[in-house]
């Protein structure tokens, strides 16, 4: 008697919560914010790409095919991830921990907006920028999610690779081939992607352990990670100055890049200093700011000159 009791209740809620899904579940499973930010850095690399503005249908459908892969991707990582998600504060809510949307259906639509990206990129843009962010979705889903995530506390470092990727699709889709300037885009974001993860990890480094993923804090410490963190942060600094080194772009960039680094140093010295979980936090948020301001430096400077 007591088991249908208890039966019963979860039954309604099943069928409360499977009666409430709507569009805004779906795209929360997409990640909008991080693909949004990853956009971002795909369209400067096409406004870089080239000393004109690119085509319309380049910008429309090469980033529409992007977003697409982008999305799917990070679907997988939440069927994947469906019960560390549930341990930790801020991912508990989302569609598929919290069971409003099954991992056959996440599935399912993250098939199709692979389908649709894949063949977007293919008949709109090219082949060569269709195969290779089709590699970033394999990257990201399988190599690092599947295996990285929870194999090696250097996984954000070895799985960045995959997330540094945008501005390299977005100069493809322009030129339909590999250049070394691109390649100095995703090295940029590459060297920023462990201070900046880094950072919410020490943040949320209880919730990290609980869910037995050994991020860098967990496993080595808070310091151990703080000085990682200044390490590269010194770094992604000398990185950023490459465009103007390789002459790629001029003073505009490389004073508005010696502002944005120097202060982003600024942020990893005081977390080294200071050990506090709201310099962490804040350094992260800033690394978000520094990105964005980053590009549209570079992108300014690069109309500015041409």
């Amino acid at each position: 008697m007591s088991e249908q009791v208890d039966v019963l209740p979860a039954q309604v809620v099943s069928s409360q919560s499977a009666g409430s899904i709507s569009w805004r579940d779906y795209l929360e499973l997409t990640k909008p914010r991080v693909v949004a930010l990853m956009i971002l850095t795909s369209v400067i690399g096409m406004l870089l790409a080239t000393s004109e503005l690119p085509s319309w249908s380049v910008l429309i459908y090469g980033n529409m095919g992007i977003a697409f892969l982008a999305g799917a991707a990070a679907v997988v990582n939440h069927v994947v991830d469906q019960k560390i998600d549930t341990v930790m504060a801020r991912t508990r809510k989302r569609p598929v921990a919290t069971g409003k949307i099954s991992p056959l259906e996440a599935i399912t639509f993250a098939a199709l907006l692979a389908c649709v990206g894949m063949a977007v990129l293919m008949w709109q843009v090219n082949d060569l920028t269709a195969w290779l962010t089709l590699a970033s979705l394999v990257g990201y889903a399988g190599v690092y999610t599947l295996f990285l995530k929870r194999a090696t506390p250097q996984n954000i470092t070895i799985g960045g690779l995959a997330g540094a990727m945008p501005p390299l699709l977005g100069w493809t889709a322009v030129t339909g081939q590999v250049d070394g300037h691109a390649l100095l885009l995703v090295l940029i974001i590459f060297a920023w992607t462990p201070p900046h993860f880094w950072a919410l990890a020490i943040h949320r480094k209880e919730e990290y352990a609980k869910a037995g993923i050994p991020m860098l804090p967990v496993t080595h410490g808070n310091k151990y990670t703080e000085l990682h963190i200044l390490l590269y942060t010194l770094i992604l600094l000398a990185v950023s100055l490459l465009p103007f080194v390789t002459g790629m772009s001029g003073w505009i960039y490389l004073a508005g890049a010696l502002a944005l680094g120097l202060r982003f140093l600024h942020y990893a010295i005081r977390l080294l200093k200071g050990d506090d979980r709201r310099v962490a936090l804040n350094t992260f948020k800033y690394s978000i700011t520094y990105l964005m301001a980053l590009f549209v430096v570079l992108l300014v400077d690069h109309f500015v000159y041409f």
